[in-house]
């Protein structure tokens, strides 16, 4: 009888053996070394200090009687030969305790144990995959290296897991890699991208890339010591949101985006500059599809070449951490894109999905939804959050559509969604997700915070857990944001008929902890810029929208801001082009970009312009009803410090009016957003009000202030 049958031979060489490490490498009850080498003529085994030539069993298979002792392989054909080690000689790498807490859908360290790892096993350095396929009948890692023949390096399973692994000895970081999985139904699947891996080629190719993880020496020891207080909800909060491959280009390099260090340069320097605390990162995880601005990812775990490789990000945050800024990511574990190279039928199945369109496809954006009641699902996403928190030291993440999560009849008509097991719209399992993941972030990652876009009315979206919330640290105030820019937008003559959608917020302000959002959402697809909702006259439209700042900035909440709206942009973003940085050669772009400098130093610095943005105690109504005069005064307190002031006067005629103030004494006005330094006519106080004990507007102290047209103006006791 021969070193191994023609039946099992054939089986390796067509791909379709079933469980390699049994037939192939060395084997003590054979006593023999069998090895698939396709594109070889003749193979040697190199060990004892002799070369024996191998038999070829069939084209591409070899096998000889070896009794034991290390080897290695040389193989020849015409054009070349080469040594090199064989990977099916090599122990498993996996621990039965990984094993054990994939399949029980528990490991929290996921990244740590599937994908790419470059890793010294038995004495030598190289490469580990591994990845999730239960249902595949075979896994191959394929690239460059192997001829991308899915023959060369066929993975081994690890039991009931659907695990399948391999080290492959001597392959270095940058390799382009991809699975070849063959389906349970014997189909071959497109080859498949790593679900885990860490790097990826540049689209539009579509290959995984082997990166080392740890490699940038981290020194924000400070900023992340003091982070969680930083990100209190009694702290000022300022985000400027950000398209890292549109907020600048370098056109004398033919217009490529700005690379991660050249943004920690740039883009650092104008956000410090400006004010804000945080950025908020448009996804930034690999992506195939430029125009999807990052929210149709593939590679959940691996930091867009398109800026760098991942030390490079990792080198951004500790930069923006070193200037005191918090990084904040925008994170979608609510959907995935179908490109075939991506997590779509991963091993021949609805693997990460589910199978019933009505439960697992998004009409609205043609994409699939996450299988959330299956263990190793949730598992892979909750694994992917604590890896951007623990590994790249990221201050939050800002869920995407969370709303879409929570309803299973999300944008769907009747009969085209499945109620849960109590007849209910609500999805659950995405319910018991999210709560998952705030809970293991904020227990994984000291100090950092989570932000849901939530636009419905669900209760308890940023209530604690165990009280029966979600657990976000923070939401999204979606309805402000609408009812604010329905009201901006409106001719000042027709605004004392809707006077209602500036004061309505207060009946609900703190119902969540909320962040004020004016995101990249509302200057796309046709809503145009944000000057450019603003009616009237040019003249009128900045002031119009320099009194919105103003009062955003006024506002209980915290901030957000999308780039390029804080010089006032005419047009609306478009992700393909730079932001119009040319317009602050004019002075009314500068003195908006020069309101928002100063609205933030003035929330940073006041505490009762911050403190109170979650706390009932730190906002009360002076007078809410001057409808016919569109008049709102308000004021912002906290504990022990003086209050500040607000009076919004938002129509195009000035007035002259006493307003009622918490204390007597002289007030100082600290904002006017009609100065000349932002453009405006210059008209105000002339730095100063003095208040009488005369009562008014249910107060005991009173001044007689005047008001600009189209204004906001700030006062505190001077």
């Amino acid at each position: 009888m021969g070193l191994i049958s023609h039946n099992e031979a054939m089986a390796l060489i067509e791909g379709r053996h079933g469980n390699v490490f049994s037939a192939l490498g060395y084997s003590a009850e054979a006593e023999r070394v069998v090895a698939l080498v396709p594109d070889a003529e003749r193979v040697w085994l190199l060990g004892n200090n002799e070369a024996i030539e191998m038999q070829s069993v069939v084209p591409g298979l070899f096998a000889v009687r070896w009794q034991g002792g290390l080897y290695r392989l040389r193989a020849q054909n015409a054009q070349v030969t080469w040594d090199f080690e064989d990977p099916y000689r090599f122990a498993p790498v996996l621990g039965q305790i990984d094993e054990y807490l994939i399949g029980e859908g528990k490991h929290k360290a996921l990244w740590k144990v599937l994908g790419a790892h470059v890793i010294t096993h038995d004495g030598h350095r190289g490469v580990h995959f591994a990845t999730w396929a239960p249902e595949a009948k075979r896994v191959s890692v394929v690239g460059g290296f192997n001829n991308w023949d899915g023959r060369r390096h066929q993975m081994r399973r690890r039991g009931a897991t659907g695990v399948w692994e391999i080290f492959l000895p001597g392959l270095q970081p940058g390799e382009a890699y991809k699975y070849e999985i063959l389906g349970a139904d014997g189909r071959m699947m497109p080859t498949k991208a790593d679900p885990v891996g860490f790097g990826a080629q540049h689209p539009p190719e579509t290959s995984s890339v082997v990166r080392e993880l740890g490699l940038h020496p981290w020194s924000d020891g400070a900023w992340m010591t003091r982070r969680e207080a930083a990100q209190d909800i009694h702290a000022p909060i300022s985000i400027y949101e950000v398209h890292l491959g549109s907020w600048k280009r370098d056109w004398a390099d033919g217009g490529r985006p700005l690379s991660y260090y050249e943004l920690a340069s740039d883009l650092l320097n104008y956000v410090v500059d400006m004010g804000f605390t945080h950025i908020e990162l448009l996804p930034i995880t690999e992506h195939p599809f430029d125009g999807s601005w990052g929210y149709q990812p593939i590679g959940l775990y691996s930091p867009t070449i398109r800026h760098g490789r991942p030390e490079e990000f990792a080198a951004f945050v500790d930069e923006a951490h070193k200037r005191g800024l918090g990084v904040i990511l925008d994170w979608v574990p609510g959907h995935f894109p179908t490109d075939e190279h991506g997590l779509r039928q991963y091993d021949g199945t609805p693997l990460y999905e589910h199978g019933d369109p009505r439960e697992g496809f998004h009409q609205d954006w043609n994409t699939l939804i996450y299988n959330f009641g299956r263990r190793e699902v949730k598992n892979y996403l909750l694994a992917n959050a604590l890896f951007w928190l623990q590994e790249y030291h990221l201050d939050g993440l800002r869920v995407d559509a969370v709303a879409s999560m929570l309803y299973r009849d999300y944008s769907r008509k009747d009969g085209e969604w499945v109620a849960n097991k109590f007849g209910g719209r609500e999805n659950l399992e995405a319910i018991e997700f999210l709560q998952e993941v705030n809970s293991e972030a904020y227990g994984g990652a000291q100090g950092i915070m989570t932000v849901a876009e939530e636009s419905t009315a669900y209760p308890g979206v940023s209530h604690p857990v165990h009280a029966g919330g979600l657990g976000f640290g923070y939401k999204w105030n979606m309805g402000w944001m609408n009812d604010s820019l329905r009201y901006f937008s409106r001719d000042p003559i027709h605004r004392k008929h809707h006077h209602n959608e500036l004061s309505f917020a207060s009946s609900y302000i703190y119902s969540e902890n909320f962040v004020l959002p004016i995101s990249h959402d509302e200057v796309v697809h046709g809503k145009g810029s944000m000057i450019g909702k603003m009616p009237g006259t040019d003249v009128e439209k900045f002031a119009n929208l320099r009194a919105f700042y103003a009062f955003q900035w006024a506002h209980p909440g915290k901030k957000l801001l999308f780039m390029g709206q804080e010089f006032a942009q005419w047009t609306e973003w478009a992700q393909a082009e730079a932001l119009h940085w040319h317009l602050l050669q004019h002075k009314p772009h500068q003195g908006v970009q020069q309101l928002i400098r100063d609205l933030n130093r003035l929330y940073k610095t006041l505490p009762a312009l911050h403190w109170g943005d979650c706390e009932p105690q730190g906002f009360g109504w002076i007078d809410a009803d001057n409808a016919d005069q569109s008049v709102y005064v308000f004021e912002r307190r906290a504990p022990n410090v003086d209050p500040v002031v607000i009076c919004a006067n938002l129509t195009s005629q000035d007035r002259t009016m006493r307003i009622g103030l918490p204390q007597g004494g002289s007030w100082v006005e600290i904002l006017n957003t009609d100065s000349g330094h932002y453009g405006g006519t210059n008209w105000g106080n002339l730095g100063f009000i003095e208040a009488q004990g005369e009562r008014a507007m249910g107060r005991d102290h009173s001044a007689e202030i005047y008001l600009p047209p189209l204004a906001v103006v700030y006062f505190t006791p001077g």
